[in-house]
């Protein structure tokens, strides 16, 4: 196995265990919130917590990144994410519930954004477009979660989940890639952040609907639809499965059909898979809704991570890497944004009923068909133009 191959595959690591957290963890609001007596107005306050915290925790990234490597906020990410959900999972307080909730949402920020730093590092030295299939590692984590919470849908919220937590722990010693030091880097103030700033639209409107298909889903089924508690987790398991499907095919669609297309089509589609769900006269039509929905939109938040990086990276990829790795994780905040929307905006305008919850997505999602043009760069050629000549060969 090569060292490019090897670093890879630990990058894809780190996706495939993130997803398989955070899923774990939105698998089980329904049980966390009838352990703490919690309406969706206080759930929502509390992704809120999480959301702001995982902002702070990506700025972290940033600040440690440059200064140290990538390789070693992904560790530190996951030291505090297995800490912070053993005090969720054991914590016989509310409060202790919240801190552990908290440490886990600054660790969500530190991962996602050192992650993504590792993926765009490790794509432009293959010169291809590779992010999709590393959310598909992501996605493939997600799914694990959604098949072990079906399975163990009897078993509460508590002690026995911490065998879990062995998984990032483990991932601590995968082999990530690292970086010489480059003093000379350019400055941020050269970063073009207007060009950025408009990809990042796109990664607001993807993890609107994300967030809000992975962390509304269970509740939507269960409290609109009356599907049965064990059945929750529906709303995910075909949303990721859809999801994986189109991201592990994503990487050979988008150099064959070009991001452009990919993007315009997926929105089309999103937006009325949306419209299923929220006019779904049973739970098995959102479902249906929900698995179309998850490949619709699979391959937006990787191909934005890729256009940016390439736009950070300018000629010489290897020369900026501080700068591309300071773009990724600044970049990393629309997600956030998007989250918001997703998770909280969701809640709020669906507090009495979450179909309308659902509605808001249904329509902005189709703001991706006039970004789309922005994710042109998108291509083999231009990835391997930023490749230093040690990397070509």
């Amino acid at each position: 196995m090569t060292p490019l191959l090897r670093a890879r595959l630990a990058a894809g690591s780190a996706f495939f265990v993130q997803g398989l957290l955070f899923i774990s963890l939105t698998t089980r609001l329904p049980q966390l919130q009838v352990r703490w007596h919690l309406d969706d107005l206080e759930t929502s306050g509390l992704l809120l917590l999480v959301v702001l915290l995982a902002g702070g925790g990506s700025l972290l990234a940033e600040y440690v990144a440059t200064r140290r490597q990538s390789a070693t906020v992904v560790r530190l990410g996951f030291v505090i994410a297995t800490a912070g959900l053993a005090t969720v999972f054991v914590s016989g307080t509310l409060p202790g519930f919240v801190a552990g909730l908290a440490a886990y949402g600054l660790a969500l920020g530190l991962v996602d954004a050192s992650s993504n730093m590792q993926a765009v590092t490790v794509e432009h030295l293959y010169g291809r477009p590779l992010l999709p299939s590393f959310y598909a590692f992501w996605t493939g984590g997600g799914l694990t979660a959604t098949v072990l919470a079906l399975l163990f849908a009897d078993t509460p919220v508590g002690p026995r989940l911490l065998p879990l937590l062995v998984v990032p722990v483990a991932v601590l010693f995968a082999p990530f890639t690292s970086k010489d030091r480059r003093p000379e880097a350019e400055a941020a103030a050269d970063i073009p952040w207007r060009r950025i700033m408009v990809l990042g639209v796109a990664m607001v409107l993807f993890y609107m609907v994300d967030t809000a298909a992975e962390t509304w889903g269970p509740t939507y089924l269960h409290g609109v639809l009356d599907a049965p508690t064990g059945r929750t987790a529906l709303a995910t398991l075909p949303y990721l499965l859809a999801t994986l499907l189109a991201r592990g095919l994503g990487d050979q669609l988008v150099d064959r059909l070009g991001a452009v297309f990919v993007l315009r089509l997926g929105a089309v589609v999103a937006a009325c898979a949306l419209a299923a769900i929220v006019f779904a006269p049973s739970w098995p039509v959102a479902v249906v809704g929900f698995a179309v929905l998850g490949g619709a939109v699979a391959t937006i938040a990787p191909l934005s991570f890729s256009a940016a990086g390439a736009i950070a990276g300018g000629g010489d990829f290897a020369s900026q890497q501080d700068r591309v790795d300071q773009v990724i994780a600044r970049f990393n905040q629309f997600n956030y944004v998007g989250a918001l929307l997703g998770a909280v905006l969701t809640g709020a305008v669906g507090a009495n009923d979450l179909r309308f919850g659902f509605a808001v997505p249904m329509v902005l999602i189709l703001g991706i068909i006039p970004l789309a043009g922005r994710f042109a760069i998108v291509r083999r050629d231009s990835l391997q133009a930023h490749r230093s000549p040690v990397e070509q060969g």
